[in-house]
C-alpha cells in the first residue's frame, strides 16, 4: 500500500443532519476518484450525531462492495462513545492518529 493509494478527510466541528449531506459528497467524490483507503481524520470533530454515522455506514458499505477501507483516526470521547453504543467500534478500524493508522496499514506492504 503506497502514500498515494490514501485519501485523508479532515472533519471539523459538528457533523450532524446540516453537516452530513457534504460527508456524504466528500466520501463520494473520494471513490468515485479510486482511493484504495480512504482515512477519516476526527482531530478536529466536537460532535457528531445518528445523521454523520449514517453517513459514515453509506460510505463504509460503498467502499466494502468495491473492495476498498473506509478508516477512522483521532475520534474524540464523544464520538468514540457513538461509535460504541451502535456497536460500530467493531465495524470500523479506529486507530489513535494519522501516524499509527500510516504504521500499522503502510507497514504491510
Amino acid at each position: 500500500m503506497t502514500q498515494s493509494e490514501v485519501q485523508i478527510i479532515h472533519l471539523k466541528g459538528i457533523i450532524n443532519s446540516a453537516t452530513s449531506q457534504d460527508l456524504r459528497q466528500r466520501l463520494n467524490e473520494l471513490i468515485e476518484k479510486g482511493a484504495k483507503i480512504v482515512l477519516v481524520d476526527f482531530q478536529d470533530v466536537t460532535f457528531m450525531d445518528s445523521s454523520g454515522l449514517g453517513a459514515l455506514v453509506l460510505a463504509f458499505k460503498t467502499l466494502r462492495a468495491a473492495n476498498r477501507q473506509l478508516v477512522l483516526c483521532s475520534v474524540n470521547e464523544q464520538v468514540r462513545i457513538l461509535f460504541e453504543l451502535t456497536s460500530m467500534d467493531k465495524v470500523f478500524d479506529i486507530f489513535a492518529s494519522q501516524d499509527e493508522f500510516h504504521q500499522a496499514v503502510l507497514s504491510r506492504t
